[in-house]
């Protein structure tokens, strides 16, 4: 049972390793930079920008290492390069077999497509949750080795609700990943289209009579910073990802069960 999801996890093994070390390493540096940048009045810094520009990285109260890293971190880290990540990353899982005819041999095992694909998605929950357990351990160390506090309930929560964001972000990878050949058609196709939906929410969703148009982007339901400051979140936030994600999977095998490979 789930031979193929324990060999491509451990095949994502090295990869999440990496990931994780270079969060990491990017996540020193800003906490570093936190302690430098202390006694500077960001309000002054930052109150001729628009409220759009706001929004869009976060930026609530950087004079608190959660406000800090809300907006240099999170909003930064995980809303945009980890959503691209694992867009990209996922738009090879199906697409580059069927590209170098691995597919051929794995369809002649006993094994259904539908089991096939959600086996080989499954095994990108080892840098998923590697990324969010690492990283998340990795930030409050650093936060404590320069004298700061952070509530550790509220990162937590900030990293749990990541995921769901996350496996959204995943699914329109898979998507490509079953309707087209080419790996690299389709994993440019799943980071050009997460790059433009967060852009749809930063950008588009604030202007006047384009309100409706925030609520089509995943990172509409996933705002960590709130989250950081004072633990304040939605769950209906996180159900609507996650039913997002069921009906990309859903739209996946679909397409994977006619598509001639």
């Amino acid at each position: 049972m789930f031979e193929t999801a324990r060999n491509e996890g451990r095949r994502r093994l090295r990869g999440a390793a990496i990931l994780t070390a270079g969060v990491g390493a990017y996540v020193g540096f800003i906490v570093w930079y936190f302690t430098v940048l202390e006694g500077v009045d960001y309000e002054d810094v930052f109150e001729d920008l628009p409220p759009a520009m706001l929004d869009a990285f976060g930026i609530e109260n950087l004079s608190t290492i959660e406000g800090f890293l809300g907006a240099q971190v999170f909003n930064f880290v995980w809303l945009l390069g980890l959503g691209l990540y694992f867009a990209y990353v996922a738009g090879g899982v199906i697409a580059r077999d069927v590209e170098t005819e691995r597919m051929d041999l794995l369809l002649s095992f006993p094994v259904t497509r539908s089991r096939l694909l959600v086996e080989k998605f499954a095994a990108l929950l080892v840098p998923m949750i590697a990324v969010n357990a690492g990283g998340g351990l990795l930030v409050y160390l650093f936060v404590i080795a320069v004298g700061e506090r952070i509530a550790v309930d509220h990162l937590l929560l900030a990293h749990l609700l990541s995921v769901p964001f996350l496996l959204v972000c995943a699914g329109i990878g898979l998507v490509f990943s079953v309707a087209v050949d080419r790996a690299a058609i389709a994993e440019r196709a799943a980071v050009g289209t997460v790059f433009v939906l967060y852009l749809v929410e930063s950008v588009v969703g604030g202007a006047e009579g384009y309100d409706w148009i925030q609520y089509l982007s995943p990172t509409q339901y996933y705002e960590p910073t709130p989250v950081l400051i004072d633990g304040s979140f939605e769950p209906i936030d996180s159900i609507i990802l996650l039913v997002a994600f069921a009906g990309l999977l859903i739209a996946s095998q679909a397409l994977f069960q006619r598509r001639d490979i």
